[in-house]
C-alpha cells in the first residue's frame, strides 16, 4: 500500500493510493510528487461543505493569482471513471470540462458528493488528517473561493 504525506502549515494529511481504481492517475501523481512539484504549492480553492483543491504550479507564485486553478505540469491524464463514491475523505482529480483533461490539480472531498460520481478519477482515500482537511476547507476566503490564508502544501511524500 502507498502513502502519500501531504505536509501543510496546518498539519498532516495522509491518504492511500488506489492504483486498482486509477493506475495511470496514480502513476502521475507518484511522478510528479517524487519530483517535487507539489512542494509549496497551495491549496487554492476551498468551498466549505464540499471539498479543498490544490496541486496548480501556478500558486507558486503570487503575481500568478489570476491564473491560479489554470495550471498543470504540461501533459494530461485520461479518466479512469470507477464504482468509488465521492465520500468524505475521498481524494480524487480536479479537471476541465474534457474528462481527459486532469494534470496535477486533485481535490480532497470533505462532505459526501455523490454527484461527482463517474465524473471524476478517484485514485485515493485519507487515512489521516481530514481535521486538517476540515480546518483548510473552512478559512475565511474571497469570492473565487480562494483562502485568504495559505493553505500551504510544504512537502509532498511517498512512501510504503
Amino acid at each position: 500500500m502507498t502513502k502519500v504525506t501531504i505536509a501543510t502549515n496546518f498539519g498532516d494529511i495522509e491518504f492511500q493510493l488506489l492504483p486498482e481504481l486509477a493506475p495511470e492517475t496514480v502513476r502521475n501523481f507518484v511522478t510528479l510528487a517524487q519530483s517535487e512539484f507539489y512542494n509549496g504549492t497551495l491549496f487554492h480553492r476551498v468551498i466549505p461543505g464540499f471539498m479543498i483543491q490544490g496541486g496548480d504550479p501556478n500558486t507558486k507564485k503570487l503575481e500568478l493569482r489570476s491564473q491560479w486553478g489554470m495550471g498543470g505540469p504540461g501533459h494530461n491524464v485520461k479518466a479512469e471513471f470507477s464504482s468509488r463514491s465521492h465520500l468524505r475523505g475521498i481524494v480524487s482529480m480536479a479537471r476541465a470540462a474534457d474528462p481527459d483533461s486532469a494534470g496535477s490539480q486533485f481535490f480532497i472531498v470533505t462532505t459526501d458528493s455523490t454527484f461527482l460520481d463517474n465524473e471524476y478519477t478517484v485514485f485515493g482515500e485519507v487515512t489521516q488528517g481530514m481535521d486538517v482537511a476540515d480546518k483548510i476547507v473552512n478559512l475565511p476566503r474571497d469570492q473565487t473561493d480562494c483562502p485568504e490564508q495559505e493553505a500551504k502544501m510544504v512537502k509532498v511524500t511517498i512512501s510504503e
